[in-house]
């Protein structure tokens, strides 16, 4: 069952340009004045997120302060369902902006998220969630929590989608292995027991935030490492810093890995009989 995956987004938390930053990669990613395009507009990073489609259905993995913008690019006008890896601002503060898309749904809209995820969505949108004096207009959304068991799965429309537990420094989150892709946002490293859950992918999305040392995000060269170590047929990195300019980084890497830019599409197997059991 053929899917695509949409970069929504693939800057950092801060965004490509940064605010304030005057650096080339930044200068790069803006018009320079009106009516000249940017130098470099694949340098022009919004929040990380994806968007999933296949046989009329639509999953999109994070909410982040930019989905209204992303939403409007990508011309979404429905939604089935929603993921989410962790509870920083930039994957969920973008929640609100699902009100208009969930008054469609004749059910209320599927939100999936681990117990620490769902709880700080619930605490920063408790109007949303309140059962009583709930706003008029909150979004229609049903909150489920995903098991915390690596390899848990979620079967939604055909297809599966399987927990891995990522490393975001100290933090435990999730990302996210759907038929032969894997989406693994916000990563420092793997624990042993994700990784025979990313055997036998054709496409692994993961972080590559910088060439420097991060605390809480893999480096270029760290996520070169596990790709050569997890061997995807093809790899794209996100979640990405002004530290990397995209055309020359991309000239640099092995041919089976680039960087991910917004708006970029990829097309992948979601079928349930491409998902190697848990282990």
């Amino acid at each position: 069952m053929q899917a695509t995956l949409t970069f929504l987004g693939t800057g950092t938390s801060m965004g490509v340009p940064t605010l304030g930053c005057d650096c080339a990669v930044c200068a790069s990613a803006v018009s320079p004045a009106p009516g000249v395009a940017a130098t470099a507009p694949r340098n022009r990073r919004t929040r990380p997120s994806v968007l999933l489609s296949w046989e009329g259905r639509a999953v999109v993995i994070d909410t982040g302060p930019d989905f209204h913008v992303q939403a409007i690019r990508a011309g979404i006008r429905r939604l089935d369902a929603v993921f989410y890896t962790h509870g920083h601002a930039d994957h969920v503060i973008g929640m609100d902006d699902l009100r208009p898309l969930s008054f469609h749904n004749p059910e209320n809209l599927p939100l999936y998220a681990d117990d620490s995820t769902a709880l700080t969505i619930e605490r920063i949108f408790s109007y949303t969630f309140q059962a009583e004096d709930r706003y008029p207009t909150s979004a229609r959304v049903a909150l489920h929590r995903i098991p915390a068991t690596p390899g848990a799965e979620i079967a939604l429309f055909g297809a599966r989608f399987q927990r891995i537990p990522v490393l975001h420094g100290r933090q435990t989150i999730t990302g996210y292995r759907f038929g032969s892709a894997a989406y693994l946002t916000d990563l420092s490293d793997l624990p042993a027991e994700s990784i025979p859950l990313l055997a036998n992918l054709d496409v692994l999305v993961l972080d590559a935030l910088r060439r420097e040392p991060h605390p809480t995000h893999s480096t270029l060269d760290n996520s070169i490492a596990l790709v050569e170590r997890l061997k995807p047929r093809r790899a794209f990195f996100t979640h990405i810093s002004h530290g990397l300019d995209h055309d020359p980084t991309n000239a640099a890497l092995p041919p089976h890995i680039r960087l991910a830019y917004d708006g970029l599409q990829l097309t992948f197997d979601i079928a349930p009989s491409q998902l190697d059991p848990p282990i």
